[in-house]
């Protein structure tokens, strides 16, 4: 399993800006996916970007807001969250696995993740 620290997160108020980063260790090619798991509900997936070659997908909900990213550094990526509603809070959890097949279109699959942050909360007030 991959080592994986979380840092960003707080409180924003309604149109605000919030700005998550994860550092994996290792030195492979990964796929890393922000979840969230707002209060009383399910763990949902975000963003997610494989870092052999930057491909990126995204939740319908958060389109046009959220921008996953990587940086120079290897498997260091950041999640800019932009235009965050009351409906953006939760605890941001930072993931990561080894690429499966057709990942894109099953890119939030919870069980394909075999590393976990310890999750960093975000809340959205009105």
């Amino acid at each position: 399993q991959l080592q994986l620290v979380e840092s960003g997160g707080g409180s924003v108020q309604t149109g605000g800006s919030l700005s998550l980063s994860c550092v994996a260790s290792g030195d492979s090619d990964i796929i890393m996916t922000w979840f969230r798991q707002p209060p009383g509900k399910e763990r949902e997936g975000v963003a997610s970007i494989y870092t052999g070659d930057g491909i990126r997908r995204y939740a319908d909900s958060v389109k046009g807001r959220f921008t996953i990213s990587q940086a120079n550094v290897k498997n260091t990526v950041y999640l800019q969250m932009n235009s965050l509603t009351p409906g953006d809070s939760g605890i941001y959890y930072c993931a990561a696995g080894s690429r499966w097949p057709r990942w894109v279109a099953r890119w939030s699959d919870v069980g394909r993740h075999t590393s976990w942050g310890q999750g960093t909360q975000v809340t959205v007030s009105p």
